[in-house]
């Protein structure tokens, strides 16, 4: 059963934020599945980890480059993971629930949900009663005024 993460965001977006938090599971060497709702956003995560720093990459992949072999980070807005990633992380539109469920061997499943859209909020908060009502290890993590984190429980 995998640790799931709820990240709060407060003030920056994802696009902001997930850079870093993507170098950090790199540095454990996982790979990961970033998981989003649409189609056009996976195309503007893709363009945004190419250029996100001026001295900076994240080697990522995506349907559209057609070969996941190799790849530390897989681009998607299915269920899929071809790179037997070691993290999900679940953005925009798209619940941890059935990633923490799937029994496809995550360490940790992770979702980050925008503090700014109320449905979003909703949604986060019954995903973490259901998620802890089966048992799952949880934390919840809420973005500073800085852009760090801060663990709240």
């Amino acid at each position: 059963m995998p640790e799931v993460w709820f990240y709060h965001l407060l003030g920056q977006p994802l696009e902001r934020t997930l850079p870093a938090l993507l170098e950090r599971a790199l540095q454990r060497d996982w790979r990961v599945v970033v998981q989003v709702a649409e189609e056009a956003r996976v195309h503007a995560l893709d363009d945004l980890l190419w250029n996100y720093a001026p001295d900076a990459f994240l080697p990522h992949g995506c349907a559209r480059d057609g070969d996941a072999e190799g790849q530390l980070i897989w681009l998607t807005a299915g269920e899929d993971d071809p790179i037997e990633a070691h993290l999900r992380i679940c953005a925009a539109g798209v619940g941890a629930g059935a990633a923490a469920r799937s029994g496809r061997g995550y360490e940790r499943v992770i979702l980050i949900f925008d503090g700014a859209d109320d449905e979003a909020l909703s949604a986060a908060r019954a995903e973490w009663k259901a998620l802890k009502g089966e048992g799952f290890t949880l934390s919840y993590w809420q973005q500073t005024d800085s852009g760090g984190w801060e663990k709240k429980a």
